[in-house]
């Protein structure tokens, strides 16, 4: 067999693999040895635990998989009286409820551009990682006065070496969407008050042609028509320099945001 006969056959392998993957939840262990992502150094879901011992009724929204929350919840040392999740996409909803119905916590299946589905000022503390664009008006509706909202954000521009690779350069008006300063703005502008903003870059390295494939599926919003056979040249081309010249580096952006709804 040629050398590159065996090239092909691996790149194959390699797209089929990726292609194979569930993409259900926010696990992201099948990646371990084919790419990292360095973390944000405030630990969101260790200190998420925290805030949980110290709530009364608690609201996780758009959960994913439930992953997030159950880490959390496992490593609290108390659980609130009430907690509920919303999600947004089925697969999620079926997941986070085989997860989180031990806890005791009802998954609601909402939209994520829906109206919350809670009475006023029934949650102290509403919680989020990665929310695809937080509901101001509805996330201050829903707290209690003197409530917390504390969540991770994606932050602008996060994975864009990667998604400039495939997409080419992006529009300026990218860098705005998800700045950290718009998302205070709109927090203010719903009423809510800041307590903490804090914002990092972190590296991302992809290992391999499958991890790649996978992440673009599993994260849809990157490279949103993305399938594995329109964009067959491309991944070939990076399978080559992944290949020849080493992983793939890309960088994230996050920003740990807490604000909180004021006393009348």
């Amino acid at each position: 067999m040629r050398d590159d006969d065996r090239t092909d056959t691996a790149f194959e392998d390699l797209l089929a693999e990726g292609a194979a993957v569930p993409t259900e939840g926010w696990d992201f262990s099948w990646f371990e040895g084919r790419a990292t992502e360095a973390r944000p150094s405030w630990g969101y879901a260790g200190s998420l635990a925290g805030r949980l011992a110290g709530a009364t009724a608690v609201l996780d929204i758009q959960t994913g998989g439930g992953e997030v929350l159950d880490f959390a919840l496992a490593r609290a040392a108390a659980a609130p009286v009430l907690t509920v999740a919303t999600e947004g996409w089925p697969a999620n909803v079926a997941k986070a409820t085989t997860l989180l119905r031990p806890h005791g916590i009802a998954v609601v299946a909402s939209p994520e551009e829906a109206p919350l589905p809670f009475a006023d000022a029934t949650f102290d503390l509403v919680t989020s990682r990665h929310p695809v664009r937080p509901l101001w008006g509805e996330i201050t509706r829903v707290l209690q006065p003197g409530g917390t909202y504390f969540a991770q954000h994606v932050g602008p521009r996060s994975v864009y070496g990667l998604v400039e690779y495939f997409l080419g350069p992006q529009p300026e008006a990218a860098s705005h969407d998800r700045h950290p300063d718009n998302e205070r703005a709109g927090a203010e502008a719903a009423g809510l008050e800041m307590v903490d903003l804090r914002a990092e870059r972190l590296r991302i390295e992809f290992h391999d042609i499958a991890a790649v494939v996978h992440f673009l599926r599993k994260v849809v919003w990157m490279v949103p028509d993305f399938t594995v056979e329109a964009y067959e040249p491309r991944l070939r081309a990076l399978h080559e320099q992944l290949t020849g010249q080493g992983p793939f580096v890309a960088h994230s952006t996050r920003h740990l945001f807490e604000a909180r709804k004021p006393h009348a």
